[in-house]
């Protein structure tokens, strides 16, 4: 749920989700519209995007509407995705003999941040995507010491793939909410996972209400 202007101040949003295909960018757009709606300066971060032939397709997209709504925010495709790798894999993967330098994404955030008010990181795939062999996109969060938006989907077999992510995030101590994608299988949602989710979780936040 978007809270007050004064909550997001400062802040970086890491929107990850349980896997790939959830809504990622499509929950970067619906908040950035959301936040810029509030008066605030909104900026944009993708540490990695894979499958670029051309250019970052995602990235570039977010950088556009950005842009928009924060013109003060001049930055370039390469600082706001700074690895851009070709094959559509895991960064760990998709990056073969690239070293990740973390410091140096580290300095990108901070130098992002200093031209808008709440900054959106997107993540690459889900959760537990790995970057290094004992590095995973949760420990990034962790890194950039934002709050976490899980993107959660509609479709058969939600509720384990939402519990799943949930506990991980808990057992790394992460600030978090989740949303779920009323995207796949929505005619199905209300009958299949929604009873459950209803009764374990005491509120339930839609993407499509952001």
């Amino acid at each position: 749920m978007i809270k007050d202007k004064n909550y997001y101040l400062n802040k970086s949003l890491f929107i990850s989700a349980t896997n790939t295909d959830v809504g990622k960018t499509y929950a970067c757009k619906r908040f950035a519209k959301a936040l810029a709606s509030l008066g605030l300066k909104v900026g944009y971060f993708k540490p990695f995007e894979t499958g670029v032939i051309n250019k970052p397709i995602d990235g570039s997209n977010m950088l556009e509407l950005v842009k928009q709504l924060n013109p003060s925010f001049d930055f370039n495709i390469n600082d706001v995705v700074p690895y851009q790798f070709t094959l559509p894999a895991a960064p760990y993967v998709a990056k073969k003999q690239t070293q990740i330098d973390f410091d140096f994404l580290l300095e990108k955030k901070k130098k992002l941040m200093q031209k808008c008010d709440v900054l959106i990181i997107e993540g690459a795939g889900g959760l537990m995507v790995p970057i290094q062999k004992d590095i995973f996109i949760i420990d990034l969060i962790k890194m950039f010491d934002a709050k976490a938006i899980l993107i959660t989907p509609s479709k058969l077999g939600c509720i384990n793939d939402t519990l799943l992510s949930i506990q991980a995030l808990k057992a790394k101590n992460i600030d978090f909410e989740f949303y779920i994608n009323l995207y796949e299988d929505k005619d199905s949602f209300e009958e299949v996972s929604l009873p459950f989710l209803k009764d374990y979780f005491t509120q339930l936040q839609y993407l499509q209400e952001v």
